[in-house]
């Protein structure tokens, strides 16, 4: 449930019903807006809230919330969150794009991919330093060197750096390095690297499950906000479906119906929802018409010798071409590209 204060509640009020309800040996989750603060609360025994608070001076009135993700839904939270990422906002009118090589090969790659990322407009690099793939014999990454690749390619442009996490145990060491911390989609229901991350702050792209549904995506939000983060970019990237011709079959639905129940920001990763480069452009702008708040995409200076999804990567003069017609797009439904 939630406990909606007054407009006019001052900040004694609110710390006089959050130790009241802790009291009854309930864990609170305070949301402070701008007109008014939510107090989320999470319990197995919520009666004496809803016997003891009522008429409580400063609380306007407690709401029960009937879906499984408390606080990832827009029954605590209202308004859409914005993510401050070094600047660059995420959820807010301004479209983000991150753009980058699937793996982090070498510094003269990832250096040269940067520098394109910022000359065609695009506000966050992505790399991947450690990569799980479905073979144990396929490229891994570079891991420590990758990440500080990484760094330095932020250093030379001023972007932001994306980059997949895939153990709990290096979450000191991608905090250091990365601005934003990717939970690929095999680890979505890893449920002790989403704690961790919740516990670290750090801001988070939380990428959709292949066989997932949006409910168990929400879920998955929800136990990095339990612990804290809310810093947290939904990404739907393609689901499992009965169609072979591409990678996976991109569920363009799956923003709008995100940004219905949820007041997390939606990105959309074309790259990896349809493997085939020659159609990314169509479902990137797709993507944008249908409301998303941000594309991550993949592109590399050669594909044809890509260590890593060469086949879905876009080489550099596409990408600065779709970023033209992305903007077209974006300015065309009111926003900015």
């Amino acid at each position: 449930m939630i406990v909606v204060m007054s407009q006019g509640a001052s900040r004694e009020q609110i710390d006089a019903v959050l130790r009241k309800i802790e009291e009854f040996g309930l864990q609170t989750h305070p949301i402070y807006g701008v007109q008014k603060t939510v107090i989320g609360v999470i319990g197995d025994d919520k009666t004496k809230v809803v016997e003891t608070m009522a008429g409580y001076p400063g609380v306007e009135q407690i709401i029960p919330i009937l879906k499984p993700y408390k606080f990832a839904s827009r029954e605590t939270h209202p308004q859409d969150t914005v993510i401050d990422i070094s600047g660059v906002k995420i959820g807010g009118d301004k479209l983000a794009v991150m753009a980058g090589p699937c793996a982090v090969e070498s510094r003269d790659q990832i250096i040269n991919s940067a520098r394109l990322v910022k000359l065609a407009g695009g506000s966050i690099l992505r790399g991947g330093a450690y990569k799980p793939r479905t073979s144990p014999y396929s490229f891994q990454g570079l891991g420590e060197e990758g990440l500080a690749l990484l760094a330095e390619a932020r250093e030379e442009t001023g972007l932001p750096v994306v980059t997949e996490i895939t153990d709990a145990r290096k979450m000191d060491l991608f905090c250091a390095y990365a601005d934003v911390i990717q939970v690929g989609a095999r680890n979505m229901q890893n449920f002790v690297l989403l704690t961790e991350i919740g516990r670290s702050g750090h801001p988070v792209l939380l990428k959709r499950g292949p066989s997932a549904k949006i409910e168990d995506l929400l879920l998955a939000a929800e136990y990095i906000i339990k612990e804290g983060n809310r810093n947290i970019i939904l990404c739907e990237r393609g689901i499992s479906t009965f169609e072979t011709h591409t990678r996976n079959t991109l569920d363009l639905s799956a923003v709008a119906a995100l940004k219905k129940l949820s007041h997390l920001p939606v990105v959309v990763d074309p790259s990896h929802a349809v493997g085939i480069s020659s159609l990314i452009p169509a479902m990137s702008l797709a993507a944008v018409a249908a409301g998303a708040d941000g594309l991550i995409i993949e592109i590399h200076p050669n594909p044809n010798t890509a260590l890593c999804d060469g086949p879905q990567s876009l080489d550099f003069e596409t990408f600065t071409s779709l970023m033209t017609r992305i903007r077209k797009v974006a300015q065309a439904i009111g926003r900015e590209a």
